[in-house]
């Protein structure tokens, strides 16, 4: 039987069977090992991802104390300023005054003008690549992609991009189950480095705007919407981790599952047209952010259950995507599966708000990886990531 083990190496290689078991047992499980409630149907989770009763965060309403938490620890506090100042972590007001700063930069027709460099970048690192014989996939394209495109959204000189990604991966560490104190130590350090960068360059940015996010977010403050510094620091810090990690996880989740199914890479190969749902289907395949979590605000009951205030809900995204009362068949690997409401950009007001630009250069270097690279193959079984929350590869290496 399989078990839910978030720090089991054999769970972390495929946990589809023990979400089928979970699934299988009820609608939401107690997890003693962490203190949450695990839901892993699809239409629960659907759901909750909507309900007001549940938060990101419950300092809006309640302390610490009153809410029967115990506050972090003093010398986490610099994550926890970032990470609490951010529009993921922040519930209406302050959640929808910053997400509507932000969308501004988001819409669809700002997102469609990105394409042709988003296009163009993806074809200079698969030439890269092509010239090389081969690669990590992770590093040489999968990486570079997501970073330069949301980095140059945000306005960050190419000079200052190298700490970017080591700070991000550092910073999301604490996202997982659990995280050790090392983990956490690498998180504060990282969250005030980037910290202190991204105040210098603000304070560039009001003396010299440019065409970039960051300058119209100073543009909206003096406006009179009203987005503090560390507002805006928090709002670029959340851009670039969101903006990439899942980008970057996506990606080398989604080749190495094609590189196991060779008729449908065969099929895609034959077929560039498939391209769109081949990113929607490799998306639900193999989620790149199996859980998202929610505070218990006020009681809610689940299926007889009564969920207390003060409890914590984990919503299992990988599970809910690989539902069969939802997806037909879906062990089975079908990018032509049109019918495919998989949820891995979330739902409700905390959806996505970078969904079509993730889209767009997910198929654009798929679709250079299909034209330039027809022969790419896998150079070695990848070693999986020792995370559960962030699902991802330590790398991929191809050859052609």
């Amino acid at each position: 039987m399989a078990v839910f083990d978030p720090w089991d190496a054999a769970f972390l290689a495929d946990p589809y069977p023990a979400y089928a078991e979970l699934r299988a047992k009820g609608r939401v499980h107690y997890f003693e090992a962490t203190d949450q409630w695990l839901v892993p149907h699809h239409a629960d989770v659907s759901a909750l991802l909507r309900e007001r009763r549940l938060g990101r965060t419950y300092l809006h309403r309640f302390g610490h104390e009153d809410f029967g938490r115990t506050a972090p620890p003093p010398e986490h506090e610099p994550f926890h300023t970032l990470n609490d100042h951010g529009m993921l972590d922040l519930e209406p007001p302050d959640h929808t005054r910053i997400r509507r700063l932000v969308s501004k930069a988001f819409t669809p027709r700002t997102v469609e003008r990105l394409k042709p460099y988003v296009g163009a970048l993806a074809g200079e690192l698969v030439d890269r690549l092509v010239e090389s014989g081969g690669g990590d996939l992770l590093t040489d394209v999968a990486e570079p992609l997501p970073v330069a495109v949301i980095a140059e959204m945000l306005g960050i000189p190419e000079a200052d991009r190298a700490p970017l990604r080591p700070w991000s991966a550092d910073i999301c560490g604490m996202y997982e189950l659990s995280p050790s104190e090392e983990t956490a130590r690498k998180a504060v350090q990282a969250s005030v480095e980037f910290s202190d960068y991204l105040r210098e360059l603000i304070a560039e940015r009001r003396k010299e705007p440019g065409d970039d996010l960051i300058s119209g977010l100073i543009a909206a403050h003096d406006e009179g919407d009203r987005l503090t510094e560390q507002e805006m620091i928090s709002t670029a810090v959340l851009l670039l981790n969101a903006g990439h990690e899942a980008t970057v996880n996506a990606t080398v989740n989604g080749w190495y599952a094609l590189f196991r199914n060779p008729a449908q890479l065969a099929a895609l190969r034959a077929d560039h047209s498939l391209v769109p749902t081949a990113v929607e289907e490799l998306m639900r395949y193999d989620t790149p952010l199996q859980l998202f979590e929610r505070w218990v605000l006020d009681d809610i009951e689940i299926d007889g259950t009564v969920i207390p205030r003060g409890a914590e809900i984990a919503m299992l995204f990988g599970s809910a995507n690989h539902d069969p009362e939802v997806f037909e068949d879906p062990e089975r690997l079908d990018l032509t599966r049109a019918d495919n409401p998989h949820i891995s950009f979330s739902a409700g007001i905390h959806y996505c708000i970078g969904a079509p630009l993730a889209r767009i250069e997910l198929a654009a270097s798929m679709t250079a990886l299909l034209e330039k690279a027809p022969t790419l193959s896998l150079a070695e079984e990848p070693r999986r990531k020792p995370n559960f929350v962030i699902r991802g590869l330590e790398g991929l290496d191809v050859v052609l």
